[in-house]
């Protein structure tokens, strides 16, 4: 794995309770993520795979390994962004998430991209 200046890429996050898919006393919490990846350095760069770790405030982990995101495997241009929404379920009003990304540039290297921690919460509960 290459930790070349030339790999910038920046990841943010927005999240959303979906309290109309969500089912408190089934134990079930609804949240969509909104995710922009934004290639801040100079060469194109293409993401394979992603890693997630999802946790509740229980403790319960949860692990997601998988190709792409949505289905894609964007190719990311120097200054531009690729922004795509998402799903998670835990079992708890309050939880976090954060992984990486396994990316590959146009010179053939590969590279892991962290997606930095976030939390998950209905609104009202966190400060």
């Amino acid at each position: 794995m290459s930790d070349s200046k030339l790999q910038n890429i920046q990841v943010t996050v927005n999240t959303t309770y979906i309290a109309s898919s969500s089912e408190p006393e089934a134990a079930r919490y609804v949240f969509a993520y909104s995710i922009t990846i934004k290639n801040a350095g100079n060469i194109e760069a293409q993401l394979l795979s992603r890693h997630w770790i999802i946790s509740d405030a229980n403790g319960k982990t949860q692990e997601v390994h998988g190709e792409g995101v949505v289905g894609e495997q964007p190719h990311i241009q120097p200054g531009e962004s690729f922004q795509y929404t998402s799903g998670a379920v835990i079992e708890t009003s309050v939880g976090a998430m954060q992984g990486s990304y396994h990316m590959l540039d146009s010179d053939g290297e590969k590279f892991t991209a962290a997606i930095p921690p976030f939390s998950l919460s209905i609104p009202r509960t966190l400060h």
